[in-house]
Order: structure tokens, then C-alpha cells, then sequence
């Protein structure tokens, strides 16, 4: 049989993508290892197409390698480089896996319409991991696609750099080193997990759940149709004097209708979870939580929270925090809550990702409100309290029956103890006093301090704050680095070293409110002493991470102050200074937990100085442009011009103990 060579500018490279096998051949392979290539294809894709369509995409990339194998094939050499799945490679997995993800790199082509294999009625997604899962997804959306690439050949296919390097060049991407030392910081901030994560169900696109599109505008489109195609056959009855019979049609189809949308806002169906079933799974989150409230078998309040929820009208007044879909629910909700406060009936529901609060004033005058949030992969934490009802006094919460103890304190009074609070026997808080508001005077800033109950963890206590949304925000604190001590992960903020620290950021939280944020943490990555006397300073990189995933970070340098002497005094004076600002990155996360910023200080003797200061794997600080200056270690001072900085002026880098490179965030 004839051979049908490469073009000589491919030729050397057949030891890294193989040589092209035949037909036969690789459809074999395709069967053989399947799973493994949509795997790489889905991690390598890019994020922002969903996960419907990433799932889809994945498939399509991988099944599209069929067709351009031609018939016969030529020898190939010995696979290149080391490495325990790739020792035995063949050179035809080596063709078909080059193919595979070079198409996964061109994953821009899959946005146009009718590229993608099409599946009607049904929405697919990998199932959904832990926190672990979602941190790591939501760092590899951070990164370049060729990075993503980089880490799933060297972890999943246990390619060496070197092979690693020649498979992306031969692919066409751009800065093959950079993608793989972004890759090894990713594999580094892991802690040794990075693998097993990726085995994960969370990233396994042949392993999918499935769930229905909006049925209700589906339904409807498909009786408008119906109806036209009827009116059509009337029309060309009446043409020829026949009588027809489509009023019996026409009733028979809206009767279809009326039922299946009773059906869905029919509260008969509504979730209602066993009063202990939070004490017996593993998943303590909101489908655990039981029905509460004195209205709860109300079902006309519950019919018309359905019917808004499906249907919403010129009467009800809808809000939704970011990303969060309005769509009427594709399976019977679960019922949180139905009862009165504040002048309202609310009725709070879960279904899927989703918390939907509806509010009826019980005077029957004005609108109704519908509040819909995402809380999907929501925990112990972050499914610990709903907002039901606000006022101009402050907001009433409905707590998670897990909850054994509830307080509130004041983030900027560290030293006053929290005070307890009398929470109702169906989990409601009296008014809670709530944050001020951006541009409003920050003299107090309340946040919740709740106890979990020792059936699911032992001695646990953590703390929220209202952010404006339904569903509060959870603070976590993590303590500057030890001398020689691994990485240290966030904890709750509930101790003194905690409080402390926050008694000088909370007031920056201010400008997250109805940001959709998950939780917020207060890392001081680094502690600096000043020149000419200037005490200790801390460097703190405060991180908001939202429930669609972005994050977003404020780092912010804070000089020595004064500690007030009054009762209750806030333990450390004001936020200090927003140094820089990041949005959409992993930065200050456990997948990226290398950071470097700097600022301009004038010292207590007049003099400016150039501070910067990294985490714990910086090894050597350079500053070039209007400063020249090299330190070595966390910090960096050095003496300044006078005067405004001009943007730019300065170049800041960072040497990290595994040999990279590390760029300074930008200035906020």
C-alpha cells in the first residue's frame, strides 16, 4: 500500500504529534481513550462558552479528528521525552491527541451559530464538585487557554516540559514557557491535589447531568405554532364551504395548556425537605433545609409566588443579583419559608442554583417583589442565612437550621464582645441593623456571627455581613506567613489577630454590595519594617470571590496607627491605603497565591521612599524606571523622587523561589 507522506516542514516534528495513522486506526483510538481526549479538549476550551456548550464542544472537537485520517500510514518514530502515560503512547495516540488539541485551541470557532452539535429540550453540565472543584475551575478560567492546555498534557498525559513545549508550538500557540510555568504555579498552589481535582467529575464532560430548558416558553412557543398551522386549516376549510371543526381543536389545545401550567405553579409539588435531614447527608447546604414559617401551607400565598415566579406581571417588581437567571423553574422548588414580617408575606425557595424570594404587601395595595440570587455549590457557611424582609431599620434574616447560636458585632469594635442574639423558633432573627451604604459615613459596620451545631462540625463559629444581597457574605482571615512555614489557608474571622484586622478593612466592603459576592477574605501576605522609624507596616490583599466565579482583589498597604483608647476601641485605626486593584483573577486564592505590590510612602523624616512587598515564595524584589533598586527576600525599600508619582514610572518584579517570574499588580 502506497505512503503518504507529511510535508517536509512537518517532518521532524512526527516524534511529538505522530505520524497521521489511517481510518481504521483512528477510529480504534478514538473508542480506546475517548473520555481521556474530550477531557483535555474540555479543559482546554474555553471557559466563557458555558458549560452546556463547552460540554458540547468538547465532544464535537474530539469526533471531528475522524474525518481527516486518510487511508494507509507511514512509520513512525519512537514517542519523545518521558513520563509515565506517555512511555507508551503510540505515535497514532499522538496524532490524534495533536489533532484534539489543536482544534481545542481554535475554541473561538465554536461560538458561531450551528457549530455545535445539536441537543433540544436539554440543558448539559459535568456534575458539580466541591469547593475544591470550584476554586481550581475557577483559577483555570483565569489563565490563557494555552495554559489550561500545559497543565492538563503535563498532568493527565504525563508529558514532560520539554515535549509539553513542542506539542503547543506545533499546535500554534504562542509563549509555550509562559503557559507552562503558569501551569507549574497552578500546579503548585494546589498542594498536590491539582490531579485528582482534574480526574474530578467537576471536569469529565462524558459524565453529564441533564436538565430541561425553560418548558413553559418552550410550551408556549410550540400552542403558537400549533395555533397558526390550525388557523391555516380553517382558512382553507371556510375556502371551500367545509364547515371544520377547529373551535373543539383549539379548546382542546388551551385546555393542554391551562394544565401543564398549572401544574407548574401548583404548590402540591413544592420540595419539602425532612425537618432533620441537615444532621443525616453529607450535603449541608440549602436542599436541606426544611419548610418553616406560619404560612407555609398557605397554598393560595404559594400558588401566587409560583404564578410570579413562571409569570411575573405588571404587578410584581423583579430584582436579580449578577449572572443570576430569571427563567420560571424547570422542577418543583423546594420550600424554604412562608410567613409574615415587616407588613409582608414572603415565601423563600430554592431550586437548583438558585434562591427566589417573593414579597406580598399584606395591605393587598402595591407591588409585589421577586428576588431571585445564585448560590450554587453553597456550603455550611454560605448557606447559613436568607434575607426575608428589609426595612430602614435594618434586615431580618431566616437562619439555617444547623444554626445553634446567633450574635451580632461590630467589625470596627474588635474589642466589644458580640451580642446575642433572640432568634424565633422558626429561624428568624429580629432586625439586624445593616451596613451603611457606599458614599455614606462608615462608623459601624454589623455582621453575624452564627455557631454551627456540633451534629455536622465541633466548636465552629464564623461570621457574615449583608452586602445587599439575599444571601450574606462570608468573612474568612488568613494570619501573615510564618518563618519557614508552609502556606497557611484561610480561617474564620472570629479571633482576636481576625477581628483586628478586619476592624480595618470592613469598611471597604462597602463598595461590593450587590456584587453577587460569595465570601471575603483578608490575607496579610506580608509584614514590612519601615525606614527612619516608621514602625511595622502589613500588606493585606483583601479577595472577594462572587457565586458566578470571577474574584475580584484590593491590596492595600497599611502603616502603623495609633490604637483609640475608648471602649471598644478599633484596634488599629483606618484601612490604610489601596495600593492596587484586580478583577477577574485568581490572584491572593489558593491558585494564586503569589502577589507583589508596591507604593510610595513618606517617612516620618520627610523622606519618599519606594515600598513594595511580596508573598512568601518572593525571593528578590527589582525596581526599574524612575527607582533602581534590588532587594532581596518579601520587601522592598528604597529612596524615591519627590513628589506625585507618574504612572508607569516604575517597573516592579518579582524572582520566586521555583525560579519564575512574578509582575507587580497593577495600581488601583
Amino acid at each position: 500500500m502506497p505512503t503518504h507522506r507529511q510535508p517536509s516542514r512537518h517532518s521532524h516534528h512526527h516524534a511529538v504529534s505522530g505520524a497521521r495513522p489511517g481510518a481504521e486506526e483512528v477510529e480504534a483510538l478514538l473508542v480506546e481513550h475517548y473520555p481521556r481526549l474530550v477531557r483535555l479538549a474540555y479543559l482546554t476550551l474555553p471557559p466563557a462558552l458555558g458549560r452546556h456548550r463547552r460540554v458540547l464542544a468538547a465532544h464535537a472537537t474530539v469526533q471531528r479528528v475522524l474525518p481527516v485520517a486518510r487511508p494507509g500510514r507511514v512509520g513512525a518514530p519512537e514517542p519523545a521525552g518521558s513520563g509515565a502515560p506517555e512511555v507508551t503512547a503510540s505515535a497514532g495516540y499522538r496524532w490524534v491527541r495533536y489533532r484534539v488539541l489543536r482544534g481545542a485551541l481554535r475554541g473561538h470557532r465554536w461560538s458561531a451559530a450551528g457549530a455545535l452539535p445539536r441537543v433540544m429540550g436539554l440543558r448539559l453540565f459535568p456534575t458539580a464538585g466541591g469547593a475544591e472543584e470550584l476554586a481550581l475551575d475557577q483559577a483555570l478560567s483565569s489563565v490563557p487557554a494555552t495554559a489550561r492546555a500545559a497543565l492538563a498534557l503535563g498532568v493527565l498525559e504525563g508529558l514532560p516540559d520539554t515535549a509539553a513545549a513542542a506539542l503547543l508550538t506545533e499546535c500554534g500557540a504562542g509563549d509555550p514557557a509562559g503557559a507552562l510555568r503558569t501551569a507549574a504555579r497552578l500546579r503548585e498552589s494546589g498542594g498536590g491535589r491539582v490531579e485528582s481535582l482534574l480526574r474530578a467529575a467537576e471536569f469529565d464532560p462524558c459524565v453529564v447531568q441533564t436538565r430541561p430548558t425553560d418548558l413553559l416558553r418552550r410550551r408556549s412557543r410550540f400552542r403558537a405554532a400549533a395555533v397558526t398551522a390550525l388557523c391555516a386549516l380553517l382558512v382553507a376549510g371556510a375556502a371551500v364551504g367545509g364547515t371544520g371543526s377547529g373551535g373543539d381543536e383549539t379548546t382542546g389545545d388551551g385546555k393542554g395548556w391551562s394544565a401543564s401550567r398549572a401544574a407548574a405553579v401548583d404548590p402540591v409539588r413544592l420540595e419539602r425537605a425532612p425537618r432533620d435531614a441537615w444532621a443525616d447527608t453529607s450535603r449541608v447546604d440549602f436542599s436541606a433545609w426544611p419548610a418553616r414559617g406560619g404560612r407555609a401551607a398557605d397554598t393560595g400565598l404559594l400558588r401566587r409566588a409560583l404564578e410570579a415566579w413562571s409569570a411575573p406581571g405588571s404587578g410584581v417588581r423583579a430584582s436579580a443579583t449578577a449572572d443570576t437567571p430569571r427563567t420560571p423553574p424547570a422542577l418543583p422548588p423546594r420550600l424554604l419559608y412562608a410567613g409574615e414580617a415587616d407588613g409582608a408575606a414572603v415565601v423563600l425557595l430554592h431550586e437548583g442554583g438558585r434562591v427566589v424570594r417573593y414579597a406580598e404587601p399584606l395591605s393587598g395595595r402595591g407591588t409585589a417583589a421577586l428576588d431571585f440570587a445564585r448560590v450554587d455549590d453553597a456550603d455550611v457557611t454560605t448557606a447559613a442565612a436568607v434575607v426575608v424582609s428589609r426595612t430602614a431599620d435594618g434586615a431580618r434574616l431566616l437562619l439555617a437550621p444547623w444554626i445553634t447560636g446567633a450574635a451580632v458585632r461590630d467589625l470596627l469594635a474588635p474589642g466589644r464582645g458580640a451580642r446575642p442574639l433572640a432568634v424565633a423558633a422558626d429561624g428568624v432573627t429580629p432586625l439586624v441593623a445593616v451596613p451603611a451604604g457606599a458614599g455614606a459615613a462608615c462608623t459601624a459596620w454589623p455582621a453575624l456571627q452564627l455557631r454551627s451545631s456540633g451534629r455536622i462540625v465541633e466548636d465552629h463559629a464564623f461570621l457574615v455581613t449583608d452586602l445587599g444581597d439575599l444571601v450574606p457574605a462570608h468573612l474568612t482571615h488568613t494570619p501573615p506567613p510564618g518563618s519557614g512555614a508552609p502556606a497557611r489557608q484561610p480561617r474564620e474571622a472570629t479571633g482576636p489577630a481576625a477581628l483586628a484586622d478586619w476592624a480595618r478593612g470592613a469598611c471597604l466592603l462597602s463598595g461590593l454590595r450587590g456584587a453577587g459576592v460569595r465570601a471575603v477574605n483578608d490575607w496579610t501576605f506580608a509584614e514590612q519594617r519601615l525606614p527612619d522609624g516608621g514602625g511595622r507596616a502589613a500588606w493585606v490583599c483583601t479577595r472577594a470571590d462572587t457565586w458566578r466565579g470571577p474574584g475580584r482583589v484590593l491590596v492595600r498597604f497599611q502603616p502603623p496607627e495609633p490604637t483609640p483608647t475608648g471602649p471598644g476601641g478599633s484596634g488599629g485605626g483606618g484601612p490604610g491605603r489601596v495600593v492596587a486593584e484586580a478583577h477577574g483573577t485568581a490572584a491572593c486564592s489558593r491558585f494564586g497565591q503569589h502577589v507583589l505590590a508596591d507604593t510610595r510612602w513618606r517617612s516620618p523624616a520627610g523622606k519618599w521612599y519606594l515600598l513594595a512587598a511580596g508573598s512568601r515564595r518572593v525571593t528578590r524584589i527589582t525596581a526599574a524606571g524612575a527607582v533602581s533598586a534590588t532587594a532581596d527576600g518579601t520587601t522592598l525599600a528604597a529612596p524615591a523622587p519627590d513628589g506625585p508619582e507618574e504612572p508607569g514610572s516604575v517597573r516592579l518584579s518579582g524572582l520566586l523561589s521555583t525560579g519564575g517570574t512574578l509582575a507587580a499588580l497593577d495600581h488601583g
